[in-house]
């Protein structure tokens, strides 16, 4: 039995016959479909099928899921203007030593984060005898930044590529910290100085030809980023998940 016949079976049309005007008869089917009504000529035995109903229904239901539909979005529209009203519109573009500035001040926050959260029992670990350790990245990477604060002061830098713990007085993880945060905020200090056209100079960084003081700001901020990344995989190596990568609460 098909899926109709049995919703007839269990819902079996109802009829009611009666006669129309001019001798004809009219049967009002209300089974499925939503009805249909049937109409003939008593004389002629014929009998025409009439849809009518089921059309006006159709009609209305339309009508209906479109008057929802608009109802729905017009209840929508207040909350988005208000939305609208709420976002401010963007502020306009840094000048270059803001945007160098605020590189600077990013990735000097993940290397300070890095100095606050790794654990201290972890400071000797190298993933082998020729790599540097956990300390020695930190210090290598935060005494590096003077390449460029240095020179933006009219100076040499201070520190030599790899310096070593008990030169800086570093004894410790509150004394790592420390210069962690001084190197990331002289630098920092150095650009908001020189502003826009101070940045701009040039200097004689000991390489074939002068440099302006923006390529040295961005070769440590790129320099930083190297070695951020750096630390990362020793996190990775010891099982912990860096404090970046973790869930935000």
């Amino acid at each position: 039995m098909t899926g109709t016949g049995i919703l007839r079976k269990i819902n079996p049309p109802r009829k009611a016959r009666y006669w129309g005007p001019g001798q004809c008869w009219i049967v009002a089917d209300s089974g499925l479909a939503g009805g249909n009504v049937w109409w003939g000529s008593a004389s002629e035995g014929k009998n025409v099928r009439y849809s009518g109903v089921t059309e006006e229904r159709k009609m209305k239901k339309l009508k209906w899921v479109a008057g929802l539909a608009l109802a729905m979005g017009l209840s929508v529209l207040p909350a988005l203007a208000q939305d609208a009203a709420k976002k401010e519109p963007p502020k306009p573009a840094p000048s270059p030593s803001q945007a160098v500035l605020e590189q600077w001040n990013e990735i000097g926050r993940k290397l300070i984060m890095i100095a606050e959260d790794l654990p201290e029992d972890k400071y000797d670990y190298k993933p082998n005898p020729d790599s540097r350790t956990f300390r020695a990245v930190l210090l290598h990477v935060s005494a590096s930044m003077y390449y460029f604060t240095d020179f933006a002061l009219g100076q040499k830098p201070r520190y030599a590529d790899d310096p070593k713990p008990a030169d800086l007085k570093i004894n410790n993880k509150t004394d790592l910290i420390a210069f962690v945060k001084k190197c990331v905020q002289d630098g920092a200090d150095a650009i908001k100085s020189k502003g826009d056209k101070g940045l701009n100079e040039a200097v004689n960084d000991g390489s074939p030809h002068l440099d302006r003081l923006y390529d040295l700001a961005y070769g440590l901020i790129e320099h930083s980023g190297e070695h951020y990344g750096n630390l990362v995989v020793y996190y990775r190596a010891n099982g912990m998940v860096p404090p970046e990568s973790r869930p935000k609460k």
